[in-house]
């Protein structure tokens, strides 16, 4: 018994000498304890942090140029719309992108067309009239058209943006999101 219990006193001994006697098995030591800390620690955090509410989804309806700058993401809703190739997009969640002083903030309210064709974040390239886009290059208009796509798939579509002169379109509430969409599915029911 008195052997067994001074193997066990001797296999501590080395294991604690192996684990302290070098100054890298120290510091890998305190980095394990540390990083331990960090699992438990997180784990006992039972605070959430509050999320602001969602705003509701917007109903679709059409924008001149002038409606569209009032949703800039500093009124007191905080909404942010930005239109690419004539489509309009509720971008709010991506308010750390688009909101006020964010790298893309420039955008908000206005169409982003021709920043996002021409690579631009700066104000001269917008412009405070209707854009037809019709003096940018094929890559240009290439690079919108894939920037309008990934705006599809990320963001709500909430409408057209209109042309001088042009008459809103009448959404109703079944419709599909996009009027394309809706004009392709009209098509196909004629053809059947």
């Amino acid at each position: 018994m008195a052997d067994n219990s001074a193997s066990e006193a001797g296999f501590i001994s080395r294991v604690f000498s192996e684990l302290f006697g070098s100054p890298l098995n120290v510091g890998l030591l305190c980095i394990c304890g540390f990083l331990l800390y960090k699992i438990f620690k997180g784990r006992g955090s039972s605070d959430p942090i509050p999320k602001k509410p969602e705003l509701p989804k917007m109903k679709k309806r059409d924008f001149t140029l002038e409606q569209l700058r009032e949703f800039d993401g500093k009124g007191p809703e905080g909404r942010i719309l930005i239109a690419v190739n004539g489509k309009v997009f509720d971008v709010t969640r991506g308010k750390r992108f688009y909101g006020p002083g964010s790298p893309y903030g420039v955008f908000a309210g206005r169409d982003a067309s021709r920043g996002l064709a021409t690579f631009s974040l700066t104000e001269d390239v917008l412009k405070d009239e209707y854009d037809d886009l019709s003096d940018l290059t094929s890559m240009q208009m290439e690079s919108v058209r894939e920037w309008e796509m990934q705006f599809t798939e990320k963001y709500d579509y909430v409408g057209q943006l209109l042309k001088p002169g042009e008459v809103p379109h009448d959404y109703t509430d079944t419709e599909d999101e996009n009027p394309e969409k809706s004009e392709k599915s009209e098509a196909e029911k004629k053809t059947d």
